[in-house]
């Protein structure tokens, strides 16, 4: 045994990194503690996670930026620090971004969501100290100001009007809260769905952003479909999707072309 949930918080998953939302945020957290590139790691939503450590390790938080406390005590962010046998962590609400990462050296085991008294394992640390890295934290996301993503156009634009690209550039667009894992949708007065035949469907991969007939676009994220038979109209960079991921509901999102 590794570490006893007491409490999951609203959303706490163990997944691997390249399914986080915030990738750049996980990867750190497991640099910071030598870890292979591909461990499991916790991706917390809001904040509210709340763990006993059964046995010492160490960990190091990063992602969002909120009140994070071991034993009482405030816990540096983008950090390695040592867990003695009994400490506690307790991941408060996130004030900045909204998604926290939560590495553990060795890497946790299991995948899936977090249940209250449920028990976590650890994979085995690589070596016993903690590696130099130059790998600087990005700060996370003021859920005040307005996050910016750059884009490319996606192969279905020449086929539409062309005021659509200047208003999906220009038109400011408010994350929407049935935003999910599988997509970050946008809210804002709705693009014109040219009429045209039913396109095949075709590959989806992450930051894609889609147009559904509703007219409000849909960027696709780390647990979408394979397949989409609406448009895509543009790629976020790939530097940029992990601010999506940080995104809070209500935000105002800035398409970039």
């Amino acid at each position: 045994m590794g570490a006893v949930v007491v409490d999951p918080g609203p959303s706490s998953l163990v997944l691997d990194p390249e399914h986080v939302l915030d990738r750049a945020s996980m990867n750190l957290a497991n640099a910071l503690l030598g870890n292979s590139a591909t461990a499991p790691g916790l991706e917390v939503l809001v904040g509210g996670l709340k763990l006993r450590f059964v046995t010492g390790s160490a960990i190091s938080v990063t992602g969002a930026e909120g009140v994070v406390t071991l034993n009482g005590n405030e816990l540096p962010l983008n950090k390695p620090v040592r867990v003695a046998p009994g400490g506690v962590l307790v991941i408060g609400a996130a004030r900045f971004g909204i998604r926290y990462y939560v590495a553990v050296q060795g890497g946790f085991t299991g995948r899936g969501a977090l249940q209250a008294g449920e028990a976590l394992t650890f994979g085995k640390a690589q070596g016993q100290g903690f590696p130099h890295i130059h790998q600087p934290a990005r700060r996370a996301l003021d859920p005040e100001r307005p996050v910016v993503a750059r884009i490319t156009r996606g192969p279905r634009v020449p086929n539409y009007d062309a005021g659509l690209w200047l208003r999906l550039t220009t038109e400011p667009w408010i994350l929407s809260p049935e935003s999910d894992r599988v997509g970050a949708r946008l809210a804002g007065r709705p693009l014109e769905v040219a009429s045209a035949p039913a396109p095949q469907a075709q590959p989806l991969a992450a930051g894609s952003v889609v147009l559904p007939a509703s007219g409000l676009p849909v960027i696709a994220l780390a647990d979408r479909p394979a397949t989409a038979k609406s448009p895509v109209i543009a790629l976020v960079r790939d530097d940029d999707l992990d601010l999506i991921g940080q995104a809070r509901p209500g935000q105002m999102v800035h398409l970039l072309g």
